[in-house]
């Protein structure tokens, strides 16, 4: 309670001491970079500014994060107690101008052992292709790291167990037989797929790597889509990691095994009568209007 209006202006001035006090605390930690996850002011940019410090204002919390780790910082809750140790360190930082947007750019961080990919692209829908192919290859590179057991790619594996199916299908009497080289069959897809994806025809290269693989000196040969032919995939560094070739294998055969379970259709017989009753009332209704239509024309008029 303010007894006297002078009294106010204390107020605003203790407000603006606050405010003061912790920019100069700021100052004092010896930071050149300051990163706010809510909004800086005017004010804040200004008196930074004119003491040749950057400051950045609602900057992200993934990435408030991922520059604390990188340039060893930590991001702290209070401007009270800021000691070099909770400080991070970089060897350049710039802000760069890409396209019609401004990166703030820290190269050279000491425990940086990640990197950012700026895409860009005349429309969204390239930006988003490119993405979601960059988050496929750096996904199965992390598969690959942590699964160290691979196999050729390129369709070659697929080749090789289908292959190896066709020559075991020999070896069973029966029907069964049919299965077995229905599945090998169905392996095929993938170096198809592959050559249509690449502009190839396919039966040519299926027909090349049918004829390596059955030679039995082929094993690691699949599809090469530089030159429309086929290629050693293991000496071209084109490889897979096993575990997702096992998990895609067993998930399409569980797929297609729950599908053939299937051995009838439940209908239920009240739906079944109100769309028959719809339909017939329907017919009538466009038979009556006929009727009417045509007994009208010929009558005659007195």
């Amino acid at each position: 309670r303010l007894s006297d209006p002078l009294q106010y202006q204390s107020i605003v001035d203790a407000e603006w001491n606050i405010i003061y006090d912790k920019l100069d605390k700021c100052v004092k930690s010896g930071a050149k970079i300051v990163l706010s996850r809510l909004a800086i002011g005017d004010l804040a940019t200004q008196y930074f500014a004119d003491r040749d410090i950057f400051c950045a204002g609602r900057v992200a919390e993934e990435d408030l994060q991922r520059v604390a780790a990188a340039t060893g910082g930590t991001v702290q809750t209070s401007v009270n107690n800021v000691i070099d140790e909770v400080l991070g360190t970089c060897e350049v930082f710039e802000e760069r101008q890409v396209g019609n947007e401004r990166f703030n750019i820290f190269s050279g961080c000491p425990s940086g052992q990640t990197a950012t990919i700026v895409l860009r692209g005349g429309a969204d829908q390239f930006i988003e292709e490119a993405e979601r192919s960059l988050h496929d290859a750096i996904m199965i590179v992390r598969r690959a790291l942590k699964n160290s057991t691979v196999v050729p790619g390129g369709g070659a594996i697929d080749m090789e167990i289908s292959k190896y199916l066709r020559q075991h299908a020999r070896t069973i009497a029966g029907k069964s037989q049919f299965f077995v080289n229905s599945f090998a069959k169905a392996l095929e897809v993938i170096p198809r797929q592959l050559c249509d994806n690449a502009g190839f025809d396919a039966t040519d290269v299926l027909n090349k790597l049918r004829q390596k693989h059955a030679s039995g000196e082929g094993a690691n040969f699949g599809v090469d889509i530089n030159t429309g032919g086929i290629a050693d995939s293991f000496a071209n560094f084109v490889w897979e990691p096993a575990v997702v070739k096992i998990n895609a294998i067993n998930a399409a055969t569980e797929a297609a095994c729950l599908i053939l379970s299937v051995d009838e259709t439940v209908k239920n017989p009240k739906s079944e009568s109100a769309q028959g009753d719809a339909a017939a009332s329907a017919m009538a209704g466009r038979g009556g209007g006929a009727m009417r239509g045509r007994g009208g024309r010929g009558m005659r008029r007195r």
